[in-house]
């Protein structure tokens, strides 16, 4: 097995576990609504997160914490990236589900698979490879039949814009993370930094947005919120961001684009059972969702377009002067 394959088939497990993420968030506002019910949505996303991302910043630095001393300059400006895209990438995906449908949310999410490419044909100054054209279009009117996206369902306020910054930002986590001058770094240690700068970019938020001092503490104050969010911090969270952040560089921004495409696949499938058990045990009205030939047909593209790179992988892209590994 190559190690492009291997580092596809961890992503796609990231992404198995990520499937989980959505409905455990959707749950947990649910839950925190109940406690305050005039509390902004805002509030719950930045508070959620911060939570999350404080717990596993100390789990991830009491299991680095031998090596701590070595960090670098490098590893933390890299951290550092990646925390600021995907702190401020969550919230405004959280925050924009409230104020959208979860299929729309569903589809603008998956913007950056067209982001990507776009954004290496201006960096490049060449047009993309066939093949990746292809496969990413494939997979975006993938998305689209997955969220059984129609017309009549399409239009842009709060939640879409939101969305799709979001999208925008988690490009940019994809692209910040390819760069060459990080690839001798300590992805746990890179991590670990990436998991306070979260913390850090949303407590702020969390503060500013609540509706008063005892707030933060009342939101997840019950025993199902915070089965809830250990279940968000450990199997969504310590397990799939260090091995993302490890394997995600052996291959293309490209492909990693492609192959996060199959988190929607993987929580379509998901929200066929996985929200009943959760209503069932935390007390909240959270149904089910049924299997339909949208599903089916919408899974196959993007699992066809991801196939599609991986036999036929593009070229890698050439740069006429490599950064050094020691610049800032």
């Amino acid at each position: 097995m190559t190690v492009s394959t291997r580092a596809s088939l961890v992503l796609v497990f990231t992404c198995a576990c990520w499937a989980f993420s959505f409905p455990i968030m959707k749950s947990i506002e649910q839950v925190g609504r109940t406690a305050l019910p005039h509390a902004s949505s805002l509030f719950f996303a930045s508070l959620c997160i911060a939570i999350r991302f404080t717990l596993a910043g100390i789990v991830l630095a009491l299991v680095c914490a031998r090596s701590l001393h070595r960090l670098t300059r490098l590893e933390i400006w890299q951290g550092g990236g990646l925390g600021l895209f995907g702190g401020l990438g969550l919230v405004l995906q959280m925050d924009g589900m409230v104020y959208t449908l979860a299929s729309t949310s569903a589809f603008l999410t998956q913007a950056y698979c067209i982001l990507i490419p776009l954004w290496l044909s201006i960096r490049y100054l060449r047009w993309p490879a066939p093949q990746v054209m292809g496969a990413c279009l494939l997979a975006l009117f993938g998305a689209a039949l997955l969220a059984r996206l129609g017309t009549d369902d399409f239009h842009f306020g709060r939640g879409e814009w939101e969305t799709l910054a979001g999208s925008l930002l988690f490009t940019g986590q994809i692209l910040w993370l390819e760069r060459p001058l990080f690839r001798g770094n300590n992805s746990m240690r890179a991590t670990t930094v990436m998991f306070i700068v979260m913390a850090l970019t949303t407590w702020p938020m969390a503060l500013a947005t609540a509706p008063g001092p005892s707030a933060i503490l009342q939101a997840y104050n019950s025993p199902a919120a915070i089965i809830l969010l250990a279940l968000l911090t450990g199997l969504c969270t310590l397990i799939t961001f260090p091995l993302a952040n490890h394997w995600q560089p052996r291959i293309t921004a490209t492909q990693a684009g492609l192959l996060y495409c199959t988190e929607p696949v993987f929580t379509s499938f998901v929200a066929l059972f996985f929200p009943a058990w959760i209503s069932l045990a935390a007390g909240i009205d959270y149904p089910n969702e049924t299997l339909n030939l949208h599903l089916v047909a919408g899974g196959l593209l993007i699992l066809i377009a991801n196939a599609w790179l991986l036999f036929r992988p593009p070229p890698l892209p050439t740069v006429a002067h490599p950064i050094p590994h020691n610049a800032p």
